[in-house]
């Protein structure tokens, strides 16, 4: 033994001892976790339900049921917090306590993580391989949720909504006395009309299409593929119209529904992960949230694709 080994030796053994104390110690802080009753659960096809129950109920329902490893400290409170965070933004126990619409557009909402590979949380599948979602999988979910959307008579009402606008649409008309603002303090922006069209998406929930536009800054970003970070003064406006499509299966816009700002200042929006959200709707450009507080549930939903700077759509090549 070399004459350094004992004075090592006698530094570690009570290194050890300490951390030993430190991790049984930490054992009794465990924040309660409670199972609250299930008040409404979620319906939906066997083949449907079995998938959702297995991959998203531990953190999405009040049916969670903890693995001997996950209620070990420190593990346990990230577990918890995974699970606390996950049935505020979406919970399948309370699930018929949303209006119609609100279903859809959750479910909607779900796959579409999935789709972008944000859900289940990839630290959570770690150790649960369990909860993965195969292809085949997600296949069955899109397909559900996008049942759910047919109705023949919604596409005569978006006929007749297009039709409406239209009539009413006037070149060179009136503009609003005032340009809306946000809770938030954010005011629409008439120039993304000018704005060049960086990619689309489709809400196959609700049958709209949407198209995503970027200004200078945004373009400019892309081309020098700095994007991740986006770069302060980025803007993006995200357009949404009804889709519509003849007995061929051609698709064009209906009439408009909304458009949704991202604005990107680190500094000015701190705050809300270094981005600005607005949303204005209708063509009367309602301001959307009662209070600047909406901006929780943007954030609630772009949250999984924070390792891409909070930007679900990624543009296409330019």
């Amino acid at each position: 033994m070399s004459p350094n080994a004992k004075p090592i030796r006698r530094l570690l053994l009570p290194t050890g001892a300490l951390l030993g104390a430190a991790l049984v110690g930490i054992q009794f802080i465990h924040p309660p976790l409670e199972n609250p009753p299930v008040t409404g659960d979620f319906q939906a096809p066997v083949a449907v339900k079995s998938i959702v129950q297995r991959a998203c109920y531990d953190c999405h329902s009040n049916q969670t049921k903890l693995r001997w490893f996950d209620q070990v400290a420190p593990v346990y409170w990230q577990v918890t917090d995974h699970v606390k965070q996950g049935r505020v933004g979406l919970n399948f126990s309370t699930w018929q306590s949303l209006p119609p619409a609100d279903q859809k557009a959750k479910l909607w909402e779900s796959v579409n993580q999935i789709l972008a590979g944000a859900m289940p949380l990839s630290e959570y599948t770690l150790a649960h391989p369990e909860a993965k979602i195969s292809a085949q999988e997600v296949a069955v979910l899109k397909q559900y949720v996008a049942s759910l959307a047919k109705n023949p008579a919604a596409d005569t009402a978006k006929l007749n909504d297009a039709d409406r606008q239209y009539r009413h649409w006037q070149p060179g008309a009136a503009k609003p006395a005032a340009v809306p603002v946000a809770p938030n303090g954010i005011a629409y922006l008439p120039d993304y009309k000018n704005w060049q069209a960086i990619s689309t998406t489709e809400r196959f929930d609700n049958g709209t299409m949407r198209v995503i536009f970027g200004n200078d800054v945004a373009i400019k970003a892309i081309r020098e593929k700095h994007i991740n970070p986006w770069p302060n003064g980025t803007a993006f406006a995200k357009v949404a119209w009804d889709q519509l499509a003849d007995a061929e299966g051609n698709v064009r816009p209906g009439a408009f529904k909304q458009v949704e700002y991202m604005l990107k200042d680190d500094h000015q929006y701190a705050a809300t992960k270094g981005w600005g959200w607005a949303r204005f709707k209708t063509p009367k450009l309602v301001p959307y949230g009662k209070d600047a507080l909406f901006t929780t549930e943007c954030i609630r939903c772009h949250q999984p694709q924070k390792n891409n700077d909070f930007v679900f759509t990624q543009p296409l090549s330019h």
